[in-house]
């Protein structure tokens, strides 16, 4: 059975679990906020807001 690590959200503060295998570029949500967090690094997990999706119209 594998522990959960808790991190720090960087938008409310809060803390929230992610899974000791979450890979860099993941996407989880703060169970507190329901704010959209990228996965930046994993040893030690840091979370970033994950970047809005823009369209570029074909740019």
């Amino acid at each position: 059975m594998t522990t959960a690590l808790s991190v720090q959200c960087p938008e409310c503060g809060g803390a929230l679990e992610v899974r000791p295998d979450v890979l860099a570029a993941e996407i989880v949500i703060c169970q507190n906020c329901s704010s959209e967090l990228e996965v930046v690094a994993t040893g030690p997990v840091v979370l970033a807001l994950a970047p809005e999706v823009e369209e570029d119209w074909g740019e």
